[in-house]
This record gives C-alpha cells, sequence and structure tokens, in this order.
C-alpha cells in the first residue's frame, strides 16, 4: 500500500474508497480577499458596473461552484450537499470584499473543497463582472478557516 491516499501500490492515481466510513454531518467555511481601486469599489457598491450586480452573480457563481466541484477536481467524490451559502463582508476604507463560503453534508467524506471552489468561483466573477472597468484586481488569501465531522474532528484556523 502506498502512504498516499490517492495513489496505490503501483502508483497510479486512485480515488479514496470511502465506502466503509460512517456518515457524518461535514461542515467547512473557507475565505478569500477581492481587492479593488476606489472607482471600481464604488461602482460595485452602487450596483453600477458595465456587468450589472456583482455580489448576486458571485453569489450564484460560487454556490454553483460548490455543486461541481467533483467534475473540477480529479478524485474529488460526488457528494451530496445540503447546504452551500456564499457570503461577503465588505471593507469600504480598503476597497477589499472578503467573500466567505459555506458548505454542508452528512455524509463519508468532508466538504473543505466545496467552500474552496465556492470561494474561488466567486471572487473570479467579482474579476469578470469588474474587468471591464479594471483590469487589475486582486483575488488573494484564498483558505480553508474551519471544518467540522469526520475521524480528524474540528480544524480552526488562527
Amino acid at each position: 500500500m502506498s502512504e498516499f491516499s490517492h495513489i496505490d501500490a503501483d502508483g497510479n492515481a486512485v480515488m479514496v474508497d470511502v465506502s466503509i466510513k460512517a456518515d457524518t454531518v461535514r461542515k467547512a467555511i473557507a475565505k478569500g480577499k477581492v481587492i479593488l481601486n476606489q472607482k471600481t469599489f464604488d461602482l460595485l457598491q452602487q450596483k453600477a458596473l458595465p456587468k450589472g450586480d456583482a455580489l448576486t452573480a458571485a453569489k450564484l457563481a460560487g454556490i454553483m461552484g460548490a455543486k461541481e466541484t467533483h467534475r473540477l477536481i480529479p478524485l474529488c467524490h460526488p457528494i451530496a450537499l445540503s447546504y452551500v451559502d456564499v457570503r461577503f463582508f465588505i471593507d469600504d476604507k480598503k476597497n477589499i470584499i472578503e467573500v466567505e463560503a459555506e458548505a454542508r453534508s452528512t455524509g463519508k467524506t468532508g466538504v473543505e473543497m466545496e467552500a474552496l471552489i465556492a470561494v474561488q468561483v466567486a471572487a473570479a466573477t467579482i474579476y469578470d463582472m469588474c474587468k471591464a472597468v479594471q483590469k487589475d484586481v486582486i483575488i488573494s488569501d484564498v483558505r480553508l478557516v474551519y471544518k467540522e465531522g469526520g475521524k480528524s474532528g474540528v480544524f480552526q484556523a488562527e
């Protein structure tokens, strides 16, 4: 047996067999930042960007991204999500939109990847909605900040 969970004894990539694992309630929260210039930030807040309401589009895109994670990440299990939300926290002093995604499921494998993908797709959608007025939008600091469920228990980022 390989010491890596996604590589078999012959060095081949494999999906981890989770069939014998017990179902547990799973939850993950990820965060990231989108940094804009003042002009773009003002247009976003006024819902006056050329493509329209960036945050509504980004929320829906992030939720859709979480639901499609298994199609994007090789060897990621398709899971039945019971809840996904994407939230935005606005820092109007620094022109930052903090994107937070939460995913929940009851199953045999975690939802960290779904939360991370939701943040990244939402952030990329904000970029897409803003690119007509600003090309140098910064997406940064995407990371898992909380997870619970499964045998590894609770993780809380500092």
